[in-house]
């Protein structure tokens, strides 16, 4: 009888002639070929002129990719970086988005060829997680039938990748959830815990935040395990637990050598602080989730909670199969439906919701754990499939109209916009030609290789028409790579003559972390490890802020001056440089690069008193930076410009030529339009408080400012920037100033002479890697403005050095390097455990297959 049930689960591949192998072989190469069709199809690079940046991939992963190759081929520190948010803690931002072993591949790749590195190491990552869902499925169910290439398809090609594809740091923890999975339930059978431990390691270094909901799912599916092992013996229940949560724990040490370094840095964003729900609310109905189901339904990344789990019209052929199958134990069923309906109350309760995504609401991008969910469905429908000949013909029929009537049913039920009538009737179409595969197979007088064809063609038709209309939108890569190459002529050009520490700006940005995408020191920074604090500070003195953002969009020459901005890059000619204090440098095709003659060091001094009277609370910004004026005993940079209201619109005139800037005193307006003699300049997210940067007015010139809020009229006032008291003010800062003779990426040493004594003020985010010395003597590091490092010192010349290691990482390196050598100690006694006992662990020899699974396949054959 066991033969028999070798050559019944051989058949097919035999059939076919296929190897075993070959599932793995298809499950990674279709989703591979699907990808690379659509990017043929969509003129992505090398095939046109788009490329695939696609949301936070523009603006923020590109960038960080470039920073990261050019640390690497530069030599760089990967420990810190002035090239975004006036220096940011490089560890910290490579463990959130940097630290996939793979992209270390990034260091072969030319400078040109970044935006291709990313693009394809998705299409890599999609492909390799059908193989791990192939092999998860093989080893899990211990069979060697071909199908489980059908159901690795659709995991790699879920709706949960159609709607994060381009999350490409999240993709290695999907590459590895199957073999964690798998790990997990070789050690409650007692087996090694090597597989878990290393797997679940190497997912939590790859990215700590996918990882959070892997380890919730984890402890659940712990439980869940215990449930169907019926583990009654309490001594069995510690052993097991005791084993969970010891290679667990190793897990975690292995990653540490990130995990500290980054929650040490988070500490500092916005996210370092949370407040659990008081309420308890719904989003949504089940009716309304199960329609996310069907393929060709737009996917959700924004604020609607939207789950994207779509893996395939079948589920609604196998789901119910799964629930009404003789051959299923009820227990195992009641424990998946029950892991089922739990994840449809994580999605729709907010409660839950705040918990799955690490104690915070997700900022658009909503269930991010639903690749869990889409696995659970996958696995569940695979195991009805390797016992599909277990089912009536009367059963399949009767599954095939529950899954039509639900169907039907929703289309009646559910009005969400994002999908369309058609929808309905696509999925009705492929469930009748799955359930038409099925019944011909169950005849056995069909032949098994047009069998086997046909629903490979089927699955991919269907996975790649849902990824080619819900996902892979596209941008124009010649747009996003237009005046690069000027750009790093001219950088270059500055770096050749001017040895000094300083900043740039870019005038007409296409990210906030354009420093990093094109490796010059800057201001701006678009990143969840944004620190909090430079994000209050830039918010009070009129630049554009956000929970994980800071930008120079908003300032004034004040502002630059302070943070040290010394050239300024532009597309075009700016007007009145002369006044501005502009002086141009060079040019390189279209760009041009100007020097401002108002641009400090480093590190300057002020006095105690003159600290304690700039007031950085003052409510709006530009009583912020005439308080520093005010300070220093100088004119106030900004002057209010009066003007009318004239219902929903704000008119004033220019008196004299300048600089000018507007303030919206309500929080309610977002858009602003301003209405010149020949053009229109637009504003959004104006809500964030920032002042709107109006440029150059020549004299007599009006403005008409409108609201373009709904139901908000204009509210502001009107500045112009006073030069000369810039220039005055300039004077006084910079007669003491921090004058480097070394700046690497983690040190800082240099001489600052002062008369009086007081606090060296540096345009450094204060950072408790900072280590601090004068004089040869460690100073304590001292946060001033709430924002930045501040050096107190006596009158005198003094040699003040600054070494920077991240918080965390030395305990970090530490605990991993332990944890390695002991999972390595646990692996090698329980090698030397099994070859003394002379037992043999290769669980895929069909002697060692579950005598559970073995009974219900010899009734499958004898029916």
């Amino acid at each position: 009888m066991q033969s028999k049930l070798i050559l019944d689960e051989t058949t097919a591949a035999k059939r076919m002639r296929l190897k075993p192998q070959d599932a793995y072989l298809f499950s990674f190469l279709i989703p591979f070929l699907i990808m690379i069709l659509i990017f043929f199809v969509k003129g992505i690079f090398p095939f046109g002129e788009e490329t695939f940046l696609r949301t936070d991939m523009y603006h923020q992963y590109a960038p960080f990719f470039s920073e990261f190759q050019y640390k690497l081929r530069h030599g760089g520190s990967l420990l810190y970086s002035w090239d975004v948010g006036l220096g940011v803690n490089f560890s910290a931002l490579y463990a959130y988005y940097l630290a996939s072993p793979l992209n270390w591949l990034i260091i072969l790749c030319p400078k040109s060829l970044v935006l291709e590195f990313m693009t394809y190491m998705i299409v890599l990552k999609i492909a390799l997680s059908g193989l791990t869902m192939a092999y998860y499925l093989r080893h899990h169910y211990r069979t060697y039938d071909f199908g489980c290439t059908y159901f690795a398809v659709f995991y790699a090609m879920s709706g949960y990748i159609a709607a994060y594809s381009w999350n490409i740091m999240w993709l290695d923890c999907i590459i590895l959830f199957p073999l964690i999975l798998y790990g997990m339930e070789k050690l409650m059978r007692g087996e090694s815990g090597m597989l878990y431990s290393f797997t679940l390691g190497l997912s939590i270094l790859s990215n700590y935040y996918i990882s959070i909901m892997t380890c919730i799912f984890l402890v659940i599916y712990f439980i869940c395990c215990l449930i169907l092992r019926t583990v009654r013996n309490l001594r069995v229940f510690f052993k097991k637990a005791m084993r969970f949560a010891v290679f667990s724990l190793l897990a975690g040490g292995v990653a540490a050598a990130t995990l500290l370094p980054e929650i040490a840095a988070l500490k500092g964003t916005a996210s370092g602080n949370f407040n659990f729900p008081t309420t308890v609310t719904q989003y949504f109905t089940i009716v309304d989730m199960l329609a996310r189901h069907m393929p060709l339904v737009y996917t959700e990344q924004g604020l609607d909670h939207w789950p994207n789990f779509y893996c395939g019209a079948f589920a609604f052929l196998l789901l119910p199969a799964y629930a009404m199958h003789p051959q299923i134990p009820v227990k195992r069923k009641a424990v998946y439906f029950f892991l089922l309906i739990f994840f449809y109350l994580s999605f729709s309760i907010n409660v839950l919701n705040f918990i799955w995504h690490g104690f915070h609401y997700p900022n658009s991008l909503p269930c991010r754990q639903s690749f869990i969910y889409v696995l659970l469905v996958l696995s569940m429908g695979y195991e009805v499939y390797i016992r599909r000949r277990g089912l009536s013909r009367r059963q399949g029929a009767f599954c095939l109209a529950v899954g039509a009537v639900t169907i039907i049913l929703m289309q009646k039920l559910v009005t969400q916009d994002e999908i369309k009538w058609w929808t309905y009737y696509a999925t009705l179409l492929l469930l009748a030609l799955y359930y038409m595969f099925f019944a011909l197979d169950a005849g056995r007088k069909t032949s098994m290789r047009f069998l086997t064809l046909g629903m490979t063609i089927l699955i991919t038709v269907e996975s790649a028409a849902n990824m080619m209309v819900t996902s892979v939108t596209t941008t124009s890569r010649t747009a996003y790579l237009r005046d690069n190459q000027d750009v790093h002529t001219l950088v270059n050009e500055v770096r050749s003559t001017d040895e000094g520490f300083y900043r740039f700006e870019k005038m007409s940005r296409k990210t906030k972390d354009d420093g990093a995408w094109m490796n010059f020191p800057s201001v701006s920074l678009f990143s969840s490890t944004a620190y909090a604090a430079c994000s209050d500070f830039f918010k009070k003195i009129g630049c554009e802020a956000s929970t994980n953002a800071y930008s120079i969009t908003g300032s004034t020459p004040l502002v630059n001056m302070l943070f040290g901005v010394k050239y300024d890059i532009y597309s075009e000619e700016p007007e009145a440089t002369g006044e501005r204090g502009l002086d141009f440098v060079e040019s390189s095709g279209d760009t041009l690069l100007y020097q401002t003659r108002f641009a400090l060091p480093l590190g300057f001094m002020m006095t105690d008193k003159q600290l304690e009277n700039w007031h950085i609370d003052m409510g709006t910004p530009a009583l912020v930076q005439n308080s520093l004026a005010d300070a220093m005993e100088c004119n106030p940079v900004l002057l209010n410009v009066l003007g009318t209201y004239n219902g929903n619109s704000y008119e004033f005139t220019a008196q004299d030529a300048g600089e000018y800037y507007v303030y919206c005193n309500s929080k309610a307006i977002k858009e602003v339009r301003a209405s010149f003699a020949a053009r229109d300049l637009s504003f959004d997210n104006v809500d964030r408080g920032m002042f709107l940067e109006l440029g150059w007015l020549q004299q007599g010139e009006t403005v008409t400012l409108t609201s373009q809020t709904d139901g908000q009229n204009i509210n502001c006032d009107v500045y112009r920037f006073d030069y000369n008291a810039l220039s005055e003010l300039y004077e006084k800062l910079a007669k003491e100033t921090w004058s480097l003779d070394t700046w690497e990426d983690t040190h800082l040493k240099g001489r600052i002479q002062t008369e009086d004594g007081g606090v060296m003020l540096t345009s450094i985010p204060y950072d408790a890697g900072w280590t601090v010395f004068v004089d040869g003597q460690k100073v304590t590091t001292e946060k001033y403005l709430d924002t930045f490092i501040g050096i107190p010192m006596a009158a005198g010349t003094h040699t003040v050095e600054l070494r920077y290691f991240p918080v965390g990482l030395r305990q970090g390196i530490v605990i991993s390097g332990l944890s390695l050598i002991l999972l390595l100690l646990l692996w090698h006694f329980s090698e030397s455990k099994r070859k003394k006992a002379g037992k043999s662990y290769r669980r895929d020899d069909i002697n060692a297959l579950d005598k559970r699974i073995i009974k219900d396949r010899i009734t499958t054959i004898r029916e």
